[in-house]
């Protein structure tokens, strides 16, 4: 990952960060809000209760029990000093009952007493009414009936105040799955892009090397007919022909290779006869395959490319002398080929980063190849490819993996 991608993921991760937290706090906000609204009410309607309960001949009751009323959302209880229910009002009972919705307990069947004696045992945390007042349960309030004699009031929270309690959750939950699928369409659009410039580039290099690698036939076929030392043309005849293959494989890029059974071993040895003879002699490779030779599916113009990338790789790290070691072998289900390198090494960090496009420690390229390696092996040979061990001043180990075929 470069760092034009990392920076427009990290600034599109903190702009919703951000917006979430600031929803969050304004649905828990007016969550707040509307909890401390709903205090407020049962407040009047506990003293309207004890009005109610000291009135005389000059009280207002119609005043009274019009607010008493008026509570038609917010399940609420009445109990005596030692927690025994003695009215409800709003709560869904697990009998249905035909009565309005304030009621006394004797008219209630024992089923229904019961699930109202839980619920208010539990509301109270298993204290009596007094009790839980002074452990500061804001959902008790007590009512004075008549000289030091006292009832409380138990509430809860209404129906609406739970859904809305629940409702900011719910929508982080949408809001998470909406930026998910907006992150990955970006980046699966960014991905495409990036696929259109590599089959449009790659597509084009094969089509420019066309015409000077057709001219170059000619020359070779018209050096040998001029009685060249036949040594030189058919060394010059090798190189035009590898460079019809490069052509090949660029061509191929962006269109489904065709895939054929192929013996692990014997395209190793295959891709890299060219390389041997054109690399420093200062750099000794050593092959340590496997051996029983393995059948997997491959595309050999396409593999041999990436074995060659890879050993171009470890020769540059090692400025032209050391020594690469392949190792092939199998585990469980897929084959694996090992390169590793006796040169400067890769820091931890830069693992992943090593696969990007434009990321090269060297002062020619651009940075492409080992870009262009990974997709072969995971796009088209459904394997993968990683930095299996690295230590700075030592090498580096890359390991492939391609599903076996049995």
């Amino acid at each position: 990952m470069n760092l034009g991608q990392r920076n427009w993921k990290i600034a599109f991760l903190v702009v919703s960060a951000i917006a979430i937290g600031v929803f969050l706090l304004i649905s828990n906000g007016l969550v707040k809000d509307l909890g401390q609204q709903e205090r407020e009410r049962m407040h009047i309607w506990a003293s309207a209760t004890q009005r109610l309960a000291q009135a005389d001949m000059n009280s207002d009751f119609e005043f009274l029990l019009n607010i008493i009323s008026q509570n038609n959302s917010i399940p609420v209880m009445t109990a005596d000093e030692h927690g025994n229910v003695l009215e409800y009002r709003n709560f869904n009972l697990p009998e249905k009952v035909d009565t309005a919705e304030h009621i006394g307990m004797e008219e209630l069947s024992p089923r229904n007493r019961e699930y109202l004696q839980k619920r208010l045992s539990r509301g109270l945390g298993g204290l009596t009414p007094a009790e839980a007042v002074k452990a500061d349960n804001s959902h008790v309030i007590p009512v004075e009936i008549y000289d030091k004699t006292y009832q409380y009031i138990y509430y809860e929270d209404s129906i609406l105040l739970k859904r809305l309690s629940w409702y900011p959750y719910i929508q982080l939950g949408v809001m998470v799955i909406l930026v998910l699928i907006i992150y990955f369409a970006v980046l699966y659009s960014k991905r495409a892009e990036q696929n259109r410039v590599w089959v449009g580039l790659s597509k084009e290099t094969a089509h420019q090397l066309g015409t000077p690698i057709s001219s170059l036939m000619a020359w070779t076929q018209y050096l040998e007919a001029l009685g060249i030392e036949q040594e030189v043309v058919k060394e010059i005849d090798k190189d035009v022909k590898r460079l019809t293959t490069i052509a090949d494989r660029f061509s191929k890029i962006g269109s489904r290779p065709e895939m054929q059974l192929e013996f692990l071993n014997e395209a190793v040895r295959n891709s890299l006869q060219y390389l041997r003879s054109r690399i420093s002699g200062k750099v000794d490779i050593e092959m340590n395959l496997g051996d029983e030779d393995y059948g997997v599916m491959l595309s050999r113009p396409l593999f041999e490319w990436v074995m060659e990338n890879l050993t171009k790789n470890a020769v540059d790290a090692m400025s032209g002398h050391g020594k690469i070691t392949i190792t092939t072998g199998r585990e469980k289900d897929k084959v694996f080929i090992e390169v590793k390198d006796t040169g400067k090494g890769i820091a931890r960090k830069n693992f992943k980063d090593v696969f990007s496009p434009g990321y090269t420690t060297k002062k020619r390229g651009w940075g492409l190849g080992l870009t262009l390696v990974k997709r072969i092996i995971q796009d088209y040979h459904g394997g993968r490819i990683f930095v299996k061990e690295s230590e700075l001043g030592k090498g580096t180990t890359f390991r492939i993996e391609i599903p076996i075929t049995d």
